[in-house]
């Protein structure tokens, strides 16, 4: 079953918008998503948004969201900000940085990410966390590579919206 997509607004949009809403259906289909309850926002080129619904099932001992959490939401709205630049390939991450400035316990999270430099072979994206308070509680940079794995083949890539 996929969930969690983006539906074009049917405003007739080009081939930068189908590749979005692509890239949209490709978050989706992935089946690490189908643990987390998040939705995937292309708005533009070079940008990413994702909005994560944190509650205690991703919990640490000491009571608030594991900064695995963090480090998925960081990586995959800088990856899709990156990913957008690039229409043939699938992307894989090389590495990542990040910083966690505060702890979230419940609610809404937005990972906004974007494109920061590269246009071949190797691309570099930022992304931070905002809670629902509008306070930023984390940031990364990560390093993304061109794959050979076209993107066309990939699960939701090339399905038409469900």
């Amino acid at each position: 079953m996929l969930r969690n997509v983006t539906q074009p607004d049917g405003h007739g949009e080009g081939g930068a918008g189908l590749h979005f809403r692509a890239l949209e259906r490709l978050y989706a289909a992935a089946p690490i998503n189908r643990t987390f309850n998040s939705t995937l926002e292309i708005p533009d080129t070079g940008i990413a948004r994702i909005r994560f619904a944190i509650d205690e099932a991703i919990y640490h001992a000491g009571g608030a969201a594991h900064g695995t959490i963090y480090f998925k939401m960081l990586d995959d709205a800088a990856f899709y900000a990156a990913n957008t630049l690039v229409t043939d390939r699938f992307l894989l991450t090389t590495s990542f940085n990040l910083h966690f400035t505060k702890p979230v316990k419940s609610g809404e999270v937005v990972a906004e990410g974007r494109w920061v430099s590269g246009r071949r072979r190797v691309f570099v994206a930022e992304a931070r966390l905002v809670d629902a308070e509008g306070d930023e509680i984390g940031r990364g940079t990560g390093t993304f590579m061109r794959s050979r794995i076209p993107l066309s083949g990939l699960p939701g890539y090339a399905d038409k919206a469900v």
